[in-house]
């Protein structure tokens, strides 16, 4: 086994994280220790309503684009999103040499991967409970089984030159685990006895009482459920459950149902579980959509995504009848086994009623025990620090007030206040054997991404005029002498207005003319017969006029989109002519296109 280099008098760790505080989602954290960088996780986040047309959130990744030759690996903790999503996103940016996790992720990140054509730019290791490895010179990962709402999820202690530094990744300490695996309690204590220096550890549930139930108390409820149904029975849950999909492919076997996949995601998920042994059915129990409406409907059971209310999920897409196979009928039973995150409530309980409308009785809610977090709990959160006794303590994973609930606990168990930092995306913490602080930031706000790629800030702006005032359009054609060929042409588009469009039009033309009159004479020049304009500054000027105007009259700050549409260069014969009348040279008779310049404000 490789060891860790001897550190050096004024040895510090770095440890920047890049996504996941004071927020849900985007789990992206740095550790530097001299020239070498490391990653641990690179999640995705998902859009708020107000990011019109966007489809993921990732962290600025400018920190990682610019020190890219001194990443040396990642360790990612275990498969859900918002720890492995961002991956493919990475590496269309810069390389990452190896990437360590548990088989399930790395399943599941090596199809991303390939989809997304960067399998090349990484290499892919799985890892094994109590696998050591080594990235670069100076970082040791060790993975420590624990217990979550995926299987093959991990706790990991990073080895440096200066210390332990255990990173909880997403945990609950579930002692009944569904697939048998049991977090690795003793490997936890072993390095609390040994001394930890830093413990950083998850804050979801910091303000929630007690212990977080078994994943294995959902089953009963599910089952009653199960029994009580008289027609198809619907499950819509988080496709990444692995566990709760296990159970309701048993409870399936169990009460005599035949199983329909409906998801990519899902279909996705339960391939690889089953191929690894963490699913474990008969293959007969699955049933083709396209022939489980033949069957009678109390041996149907139609496994879903869209537990969350995705606009573009299966379940989504059913409740609204979209869906091209799958029709609610009179006497469905809808489970929806996963609670809303924060921000798709909205979206959940519009699909909700949309099924009830259609004459499902749709099970729900915290009141039905068939949901359980797969997060810890307050008491969680101290077993966590008990066994591990850190000298230092950053609470991660969550918004604000989890992180500051989880370091006053931390506090009334012994940790000094001194020895725990709050911090926030971007901070860098600066570690050493006797301190920790903050000490600088990096970049660290948030790429959108939408089906074409990276969606850049003044687009996001103007999609969002676009949904709040609507759009105008400008076009207008002048010549050579600051004439306008023609009245400007007006196009509204979602813009409510209490103004006659024709008072508008008047307004506009009488704007246009009035700053080409005053302004033409500064912005043009003629030397020896032959005019020069600034075309740029007419834009500008006329930009500037429309949008005062349209703000002053529609009392609103729609998108103006003006388009200027300019003579071409004639002859040094025809300018003599040019000058003495308009220019023809907008007009369909030449052979050349008259350019446009275009604008959005």
């Amino acid at each position: 086994m490789s060891k860790v280099v001897k550190k050096s008098k004024k040895s510090t760790v770095k440890i920047i994280p890049l996504g996941g505080l004071h927020e849900i989602g985007k789990n992206t954290c740095v550790f530097e220790y001299e020239d070498e960088i490391i990653l641990l996780d690179a999640g995705l986040g998902f859009p708020s309503d107000q990011m019109h047309g966007i489809n993921i959130v990732l962290p600025d990744m400018t920190y990682l684009r610019e020190n890219s030759q001194r990443i040396k690996g990642m360790i990612v903790t275990h498969g859900h999103e918002d720890h492995i999503g961002g991956i493919a996103y990475h590496l269309k940016q810069f390389d990452i040499p190896v990437i360590y996790g548990p088989r399930l992720a790395m399943s599941l990140l090596s199809d991303k991967l390939e989809e997304a054509g960067v399998s090349d730019r990484t290499t892919l290791k799985s890892v094994l409970p109590r696998d050591i490895v080594q990235i670069g010179q100076y970082f040791r990962a060790e993975y420590i089984r624990n217990t979550h709402s995926i299987a093959d999820s991990f706790t990991v202690a990073i080895h440096t030159p200066i210390g332990t530094i255990i990173h909880s990744g997403d945990f609950k300490f579930d002692h009944t685990p569904v697939d048998g695996e049991h977090f690795d309690i003793q490997k936890l204590a072993e390095h609390g006895a040994n001394g930890v220096l830093c413990l950083l550890s998850d804050s979801t549930n910091a303000e929630v009482p007690g212990h977080t139930p078994s994943e294995r108390s959902v089953y009963p409820n599910l089952d009653r459920i199960f029994s009580a149904a008289e027609g198809r029975v619907m499950v819509t849950t988080f496709s990444s459950s692995v566990h709760r999909v296990n159970m309701v492919l048993d409870l399936a076997r169990k009460h005599g149902r035949k199983v329909a996949v409906v998801g990519r995601s899902m279909l996705n998920v339960i391939d690889h579980a089953r191929k690894l042994g963490y699913i474990q059915c008969r293959d007969d129990i699955f049933e083709p959509l396209r022939s489980v409406n033949r069957l009678p409907d109390e041996k149907v059971l139609i496994l879903c995504t869209g537990s969350q209310g995705e606009e573009l999920a299966a379940m989504t897409r059913i409740s609204k009848g979209e869906h091209r196979q799958v029709r609610v009928r009179e006497g469905d039973t809808i489970i929806f086994s996963a609670n809303p995150i924060p921000g798709n409530t909205i979206g959940v309980v519009n699909t909700i009623d949309r099924l009830m409308m259609q004459g499902a009785k749709v099970v729900y809610g915290r009141k039905e025990g068939i949901h359980v977090s797969g997060h810890g709990a307050r008491e969680d959160h101290k077993l966590m620090l008990n066994l591990t006794r850190p000298k230092f303590f950053i609470p991660v994973h969550g918004e604000h007030r989890m992180l500051v609930e989880h370091s006053g606990m931390a506090q009334a168990m012994g940790i000094p206040k001194e020895n725990i930092v709050i911090i926030k995306n971007g901070n860098v913490i600066e570690l050493t054997e006797d301190s920790i602080g903050v000490n600088g930031e990096v970049p660290s706000g948030i790429e959108l991404v939408d089906r074409a790629g990276i969606v850049q800030d003044n687009v996001m702006k103007e999609r969002q005029q676009l949904a709040e005032d609507g759009v105008i359009t400008v076009a207008a054609a002048i010549d050579w002498s600051g004439q306008l060929v023609a009245a400007p042409a007006l196009h509204l588009r979602g813009v409510v207005t209490s103004i006659e469009q024709s008072l508008l039009q008047q307004l506009v033309n009488r704007t246009v003319e009035r700053i080409l009159s005053d302004r033409w004479d500064d912005l043009s020049e003629t030397k020896d017969g032959e005019t020069e304009v600034d075309w740029t500054g007419v834009r500008l000027e006329i930009e500037g006029g429309l949008q005062r105007l349209l703000k002053r009259e529609l009392k609103s700050r729609p998108l103006v989109v003006f388009m200027m549409q300019i003579p071409e260069k004639q002859p040094a014969k025809a300018r003599a002519a040019r000058r003495r009348k308009r220019s023809s040279a907008i007009t369909t008779t030449s052979s050349t296109p008259a350019p446009v310049i275009s604008s959005r404000k």
